[in-house]
């Protein structure tokens, strides 16, 4: 059984949020199942977002404790449909914990409303086209779509979720992909719990706080009384979380309200004990049967690969030979969880698991091998940061294996990805943290993912232009670390075909004759592309040639253009690109336009850009540099970065002319 755990520890990312003036009360916003406003149902489009495909009219969340300390949950959601593109958000999926019954869900019903001849006509769900599909052992899903929906169509659900472990509360996301009327949760805590409200949000406001009703649970003498605290936290008119360049994920950003359990004052004996400490979920991993208990099962036909691991000089080639095979052999299913789902043994057998699967594998074989290595769960990019103040194990969804080098490097190994590299932490995993298991020590501790040296990409051109203005020459690609990963995945899984199209960027005056590589399955050496081309310098004449020397870089394109962001830039990790062009000019031609060296800097030296051109007798030079010295940029310090990034992308692709002598 996966049980979520939540921490005794007060949640580091607080937000303080701020008062919004009074608003109108819920009732005009929440309505009873099926009671509906004929305006709603005649609704054209979202007044604050008139773009928007649907609309969430109001969602609702009832959060309280039954007679059995459960947490239960009673939802309520209604969703305008405008169009077409809208009708995807009658498609219903609600996942839960069902292992052990952790977690499950009762009393759904769904509708969906229309007007026919001027009234409201309501067509109810079937039954029979509602299904439970079984995500894995532990986790299910309640799937379903909405009947006869069309544009103009509001559809609604509610179900009440429950949960046996009360240290957990589930997260209220206020804000989703589409935008939200109105959100509301409510919440009646016991007054033996204290939740801390961890916020991000920048606008909610409160409905209504710091009242009680008392609560009465079982009978006689063994009658216990007590108040719940009310708690009810809402917005309006919630913009839609857009998709933004180098955003991390939705659960990152969506504005939302999560609970730290904080605090319990013990009493009539029915307290249970729960993992709250980082040590104590790390105890806990130790002895899962899905996890602890799979890491010294011996694999079929394993002494081969550790025989030949031993021969090895150095734990760098141990580490090598043994994550290259594991990737070679294991096949990833593409399902991610930290805790296995049939076991290493069946899954060794059958040459494919889980993340989990594959990864405890690795460190299995490698522990085997003499290497000093150890689990570790982390959360990718897609799920979110996890927050080191808050102990539990529902923050991770992937198992990886953690080797320390020193006193200042680590090796973080995923094997789910063919074309990692054991020297570098996988980016889906940079900027978060993990969670080591060292069972013998008794060693359980939280690592942040990162990786400080800046990741090199370098380009070197060498052309001749000819005078009916053509460019034709090469181009010398070296990627390191990151880059060589990004490369080398588009290349082997798309073929050479669509990797020249995507060197090409869509440049129809881009013609590429042949690409050849270096180093790409050598993990210790940068990836070399050697590439042959020839352009069409469209505009020249017979006196006259233009052309960017900005030539195969895909750094053509500023994808900082809009006025507003949202969300935080993430690029994951420092990059330091450079690019030389070397240009000789066609006889009978001379220089008439040259960009002059530049240097531009962001304000708070988070970029440097240079720019360094010269030109002598036949042949002219630029170099390009640069360099970003930070992973993450605010969205508070957007307009200055924008404006960073105009000008660079304009001085990158700043045209240089020549004349006819």
């Amino acid at each position: 059984m996966k049980k979520l755990f939540l921490s005794l520890v007060v949640g580091a990312l607080s937000l303080s949020a701020t008062a919004q003036k009074a608003i109108s009360p819920a009732a005009t916003y929440l309505k009873a199942f099926g009671k509906i406003d004929m305006a709603d149902l005649e609704l054209k489009k979202c007044e604050f977002e008139p773009d928007a495909n649907a609309e969430v009219l109001f969602d609702k969340a009832d959060v309280y404790f039954d007679n059995d300390f459960n947490i239960v949950n009673e939802r309520h959601k209604r969703i305008k449909i405008f169009n077409d593109n809208g009708k995807k958000n009658a498609d219903i999926r609600i996942e839960y914990y069902s292992g052990g019954r952790l977690e499950y869900i009762t009393d759904l019903q769904a509708q969906t409303i229309n007007i026919v001849n001027g009234k409201p006509e309501i067509t109810k769900i079937d039954k029979k086209q509602i299904f439970t599909e079984a995500i894995d052992k532990s986790r299910s899903a309640l799937v379903f779509s909405l009947p006869n929906v069309k544009p103009g169509s509001v559809i609604e659900f509610k179900y009440r979720w429950v949960s046996n472990s009360y240290l957990y509360m589930p997260h209220w996301y206020f804000q989703g992909k589409i935008p939200v009327r109105y959100s509301q949760i409510r919440t009646a805590i016991p007054e033996y719990f204290y939740f801390k409200p961890s916020v991000r949000v920048p606008r909610m406001f409160t409905v209504n706080t710091n009242t009680t009703e008392s609560q009465t649970i079982g009978g006689g003498t063994n009658a216990l009384a007590f108040n719940n605290n009310i708690d009810v936290r809402g917005m309006e008119n919630i913009h839609s979380l857009p998709e933004e360049p180098y955003m991390r994920s939705d659960v990152d950003n969506l504005q939302s309200l999560s609970f730290v359990l904080t605090t319990i004052r013990p009493t009539g004996g029915f307290v249970r004990s729960g993992a709250d400490t980082w040590p104590k979920v790390g105890g806990y991993l130790a002895e899962d049967e899905d996890f602890g208990k799979q890491l010294k099962r011996k694999l079929q036909g394993e002494e081969v690969i550790i025989a030949k691991a031993k021969e090895l000089k150095t734990d760098e080639q141990k580490i090598a030979y043994v994550f290259n095979e594991v990737k070679k052999t294991m096949k990833w299913n593409d399902v991610d969880q930290w805790y296995t789902n049939e076991g290493t043994v069946k899954a060794w057998e059958k040459k494919t698991g889980n993340s989990a699967e594959v990864n405890l594998i690795l460190y299995h074989l490698l522990k085997q091998a003499g290497v000093n290595a150890y689990p570790m769960v982390v959360s990718t990019r897609d799920n979110g940061r996890v927050n080191p103040f808050n102990p539990n194990t529902h923050q991770f969804n992937r198992a990886v294996v953690y080797i320390p080098i020193d006193t200042t490097r680590h090796y973080v190994l995923d094997a789910t990805n063919k074309y990692n590299l054991y020297n570098h932490v996988p980016d889906n995993l940079l900027n978060s943290a993990g969670l080591y298991i060292d069972k013998e020590n008794k060693n359980y501790d939280v690592i942040f993912l990162q990786n400080t040296e800046p990741v090199r990409q370098s380009y070197y051109v060498n052309v001749e232009i000819k005078p009916e203005g053509k460019m034709i020459g090469t181009n010398q690609v070296s990627s390191y670390g990151y880059n060589k990963i990004s490369r080398t995945a588009k290349y082997k899984t798309d073929g050479e075909t669509k990797f020249i199209e995507y060197l090409k960027n869509k440049d129809n005056n881009l013609k590429i004759s042949s690409v050849k590589f270096e180093n790409m399955d050598v993990d210790t050496l940068p990836l070399i592309q050697s590439i042959n081309f020839d352009l069409e310098l469209t505009g020249s004449d017979g006196n006259f040639i233009y052309f960017n020397p900005n030539v195969l870089t895909m750094m053509n394109t500023n994808p900082f253009i809009s006025e507003n962001r949202y969300t935080d830039i993430d690029y994951g990790y420092r990059d330091n690109v450079s690019f030389t062009g070397m240009y000789k000019i066609p006889a009978g031609f001379k220089t008439e336009t040259l960009p002059k060296s530049v240097s531009l800097t962001l304000p708070d030296n988070g970029v440097n850009f240079k720019r360094i051109v010269n030109a002598s007798n036949d042949v002219i030079s630029v170099r390009y540099v640069i360099d970003r010295q930070k992973t993450t940029y605010f969205k508070e310090d957007y307009a200055d970065f924008r404006e960073f990034s105009r000008q660079m992308y304009e001085m990158m692709n700043e045209q240089i002319v020549l004349k006819k002598s």
